[in-house]
């Protein structure tokens, strides 16, 4: 009998397999984006993708090929949306993650573009305003949204740090970070209450909790990001993204120097934020990020010893979410429900333009859309009253879209709502307010400070000569800023026209602050219709009103 019983055991033993190889499915920086994006934001390479109906079968057939898999993502679900997902407070977006069954996500900056309060309301679901109607309630998030290095100010975690996940027998432990500099991204007020740690730290201290309870494969998502560039083959010396998603090519950015401080028990890093794609290995760590709009996934095979739930090898490729696969049909039903309220909307044109218009900057920071909406936002700082600007910023990382507009029949591109929106779609309200020629060159210098590259678009007739490569507080060009080719004094003062996010510090430009005699004017969007409307067919911007010297 006992012999029986030991057979039996072997048998037993034999038959269950030595290690298992879960399936990591990540996506990033999806931003609302249901539809596929239109124009170059909807590519990869040459090749058309995006859109959660094409998305949906991806994924599905990746998990057919692997049943043992999990959807995670890094985040930026919400925030900055089309006005498809935007209009409904995101619950679209929020629907359709729930039905391909998003388990786990890192906490995104645009996640929090309105604060903790909203945000924790809207994944709660039901009404974020007093009085609202049942197609103005928001769906319940049901995936879990972690943030190992956010805490309240009580020092209390908003959400969790980790989450285990039992796949295929074994256990995968997954951690949530978001990117320290939280306040320069949100702003003081929407992140008020809260408390950014620096990420390294963080998911150290994470990694080793989770060893501590038995799980030795961690995968961290992360909201932070880097690039890989090559020079334009046009012959410009633009910097151009690499088309091949899987390259790691002269690579760069934050997230690099994170994970060099990273424990060796966190062997895969999904990264987010830059909306680049890239799979790099970086001192033992596997890193990667899927671009944004969900134009690829991140398909991450983790070979894990079944006895010891150790990870003893990894892979990942990132896949590109062609339209060569069926529409998921799930999918379509959810954006049907909403397009018909979004449309009305929406399809209205606007105005017209010559040709697309893209984010893409020139070498000194300055894009072609970038220079049409700092006009736009100058005029329509006209209505602010006490004066009105003479010279108008705006941050580069609140133009969110290239404007690109349907082909017309006469050869201007006719442009809708829904596409002024995708560049614009933050709502912030232009101000006018009073600066010194000073204030502006300190302003200019924060573009650049502790090495950063973060160059405002500016209005016609301003300008200014900056060297990249020069001391702290030492890039720009000594009466070089001049409007009207007039240098502006340092002791003069002008009316300058700034979003509300700017002048409350947003982007680490804390000078604007510093401004007097605030007046109001309308929202940012509004501005650049109203702008259309005066001056369609509108050309690109003509990227010369800054130039680097160096």
């Amino acid at each position: 009998m006992a012999l029986v019983a030991l057979m039996a055991l072997g048998v037993l033993f034999a038959q269950r397999p030595r290690t298992v190889t879960v399936q990591v499915i990540a996506i990033n920086d999806l931003h609302g984006n249901l539809e596929p994006p239109a124009g170059t934001d909807g590519l990869v390479g040459n090749v058309l993708a995006g859109g959660v109906e094409y998305l949906a079968t991806h994924i599905h057939n990746a998990i057919r090929e692997n049943p043992n898999s999990i959807f995670v993502g890094a985040g930026d679900f919400m925030g900055a949306s089309p006005l498809l997902s935007s209009l409904f407070h995101d619950s679209p977006t929020v629907e359709a993650m729930n039905a391909m069954n998003l388990a786990v996500s890192a906490l995104g900056n645009h996640e929090l573009d309105h604060g903790s309060t909203e945000l924790l309301a809207r994944i709660r679901g039901g009404c974020l305003h007093s009085g609202c109607k049942d197609d103005e309630k928001a769906i319940p998030v049901k995936y879990q949204y972690l943030a190992a290095n956010v805490l309240t100010d009580s020092g209390k975690p908003l959400f969790p740090a980790t989450a285990i996940r039992t796949i295929g027998g074994v256990k995968v432990g997954f951690i949530g970070v978001t990117l320290r500099n939280m306040v320069s991204m949100i702003g003081p007020k929407a992140a008020r209450g809260m408390r950014f740690l620096d990420e390294s730290e963080a998911a150290n201290t994470a990694a080793s909790a989770l060893e501590r309870q038995g799980v030795h494969s961690i995968v961290l998502l992360i909201h932070e990001g880097g690039r890989q560039n090559q020079a334009a083959a046009s012959g410009d010396g633009e910097p151009r993204p690499l088309g091949d998603p899987n390259a790691c090519v002269n690579f760069d950015g934050p997230i690099a120097g994170i994970v060099k401080k990273l424990s060796p028990s966190i062997k895969v890093v999904a990264s987010a934020h830059t909306h680049t794609f890239f799979k790099c290995e970086i001192d033992g760590h596997l890193v990667t990020s899927a671009g944004s709009f969900g134009r690829l996934v991140t398909r991450v095979n983790l070979t894990i010893d079944a006895a010891t739930d150790r990870l003893i090898g990894v892979a990942a490729n990132n896949e590109t979410v062609a339209h060569d696969v069926p529409k998921d049909p799930a999918m379509t039903a959810i954006l049907d429900k909403y397009r018909p309220g979004a449309a009305r909307l929406a399809d209205r044109p606007v105005g017209s333009i010559t040709q697309e218009m893209t984010r893409i900057a020139n070498p000194a920071g300055e894009s072609a859309v970038g220079d049409v909406v700092a006009d736009a936002d100058l005029e329509g700082s006209a209505s602010a009253g006490s004066g009105g600007a003479v010279i108008a910023f705006e941050n580069s990382g609140g133009v969110r879209a290239n404007l690109t507009g349907q082909p017309g029949a006469n050869g201007p591109r006719t442009i809708s709502y829904a596409d002024v929106y995708a560049v614009q779609p933050f709502g912030n309200r232009l101000m006018v307010i009073s600066m010194t020629g000073d204030m502006i060159r300190r302003v200019l210098e924060q573009q650049f400070a502790h090495g950063r590259f973060n160059v405002l678009q500016v209005s016609s007739g301003f300008s200014y000569r900056y060297r990249r490569n020069a001391p702290e507080g030492e890039h720009i060009v000594p009466g070089s800023i001049a409007l009207h080719e007039r240098p502006i004094g340092m002791g003069e003062t002008v009316r300058v026209e700034v979003l509300d996010f700017l002048v409350t510090g947003g982007s680490g430009f804390s000078v604007f602050a510093e401004g007097t005699n605030p007046v109001t004017g309308p929202i940012d969007v509004d501005a650049l219709v109203d702008y259309a409307a005066k001056h369609s067919p509108i050309a690109p911007g003509p990227r010369n009103r800054i130039m680097r010297v160096d």
